[in-house]
């Protein structure tokens, strides 16, 4: 009425929903108002239907997370994003992934979280807010002390590791932090750990999508062996070929016992270096999960790999592979396993998070709604 503006059908049934959990007493609802919900009619949530929604959700303490991936918010909706986490306190979960927000809007977000002491989740995938926002970001992340989880993955930001490199070293609260298409090559890399020998928080790094090659992979094992925080790391999509997959094994089969999850997927490796990641595991009891898909099997790894799995050292669910045989010869088929397939998408029907397939989550959880 204040605005004069029509209303959202899709929002208002939305809200209708969640009206409904709120007569039944529920607390920390997180409101899922994606675009790309295929399963409902959708008219996209525009910056001003954004305006409304946030007006709504000041005064609210029954709804302490928002997910509003791929709509069109941009950068006049990232301003309200921004009074949002200003006013309402109990907020802990903001999802805004894909919204046409740039570089005005990323220093609009970044900035209110400067006194912001909540809000623990903030996904910013996809929003190409550039070196010039991803500055802001990181200048945040060394005075906030709540959030446990950033994503600024597909934010068309390059070589971003000098900076994100000094907010490790200053901030002590991250958890989880997704690098994911920022051009990092073995320099960044190496600024990075360099970070990570301080940093005692960081249990999930995401570097995949980069160009990180077997030298750079020589910092990562060298730093595997002293921190004992890193659970998670993510390693697809970058090549680091046999030599850098040796020296990861070499780490972790004699000196780190705290990483439980690696993904080497896509990484150009060869199956001397698959067959010494395997090797591994037999005398590194907390590595659990390991997805090797995409690189190049030969029999020695096929039967590695299969080994690893009938005798129950690795799990069906915890690898992206499974054994099968041919003419009394084992191969290696694709299963939908992996830390984070559900990263761009959710499935229309099924489990949204599925563990075998979201495996990061359960690995490394924050909270109920994380």
């Amino acid at each position: 009425m204040e605005k004069s503006q029509k209303i959202n059908p899709f929002i208002l049934h939305i809200l209708q929903g969640v009206d409904k959990e709120i007569e039944r007493r529920l607390e920390g609802i997180t409101l899922k108002i994606a675009g790309n919900n295929h399963s409902v009619p959708v008219e996209r949530v525009t910056s001003e239907d954004f305006w409304i929604l946030t007006r709504i959700l000041e005064k609210n303490p029954y709804i302490n997370g928002l997910d509003v991936r791929y709509n069109l918010i941009n950068d006049a909706g990232a301003h309200y994003a921004a009074k949002l986490l200003q006013k309402k306190y109990d907020l802990i979960y903001l999802n805004l992934m894909f919204n046409d927000i740039g570089p005005k809007g990323g220093e609009l977000i970044a900035k209110a979280l400067h006194k912001n002491t909540t809000l623990k989740y903030l996904r910013m995938t996809g929003n190409k807010v550039e070196d010039k926002g991803g500055m802001f970001f990181a200048a945040m992340l060394q005075i906030n002390s709540s959030l446990e989880k950033l994503d600024l993955g597909d934010c068309d930001l390059e070589e971003s590791t000098v900076h994100l490199g000094h907010m490790l070293k200053e901030n002590h609260c991250l958890v989880e932090l997704y690098m994911s298409k920022h051009d990092v090559r073995n320099y960044g890399l190496k600024q990075l750990c360099d970070a990570l020998y301080l940093n005692k928080s960081l249990r999930y790094l995401d570097v995949s999508c980069n160009k990180i090659t077997r030298d750079g992979i020589v910092f990562l094992a060298a730093v595997l062996k002293s921190n004992t925080t890193l659970e998670v790391i993510d390693l697809s999509f970058n090549r680091i070929e046999n030599a850098g997959a040796k020296k990861l094994s070499e780490t972790l089969a004699s000196h780190n016992r705290s990483l439980k999850a690696l993904s080497v997927v896509s990484n150009s490796i060869e199956g001397e270096g698959l067959v010494a990641l395997s090797q591994s595991m037999k005398t590194n009891p907390t590595l659990s999960n390991i997805y090797i898909w995409g690189n190049k099997f030969d029999e020695a790894t096929c039967m590695a790999y299969s080994d690893l799995i009938q005798t129950g050292r690795l799990k069906p669910d915890d690898t992206d592979v499974e054994p099968y045989v041919v003419d009394g010869h084992v191969y290696l088929a694709e299963v939908s396993n992996g830390l984070k397939k559900h990263y761009y998408w959710t499935p229309t029907y099924g489990e949204a998070c599925n563990l075998s397939s979201n495996a990061g989550f359960s690995l490394v959880p924050v909270c109920k709604q994380l």
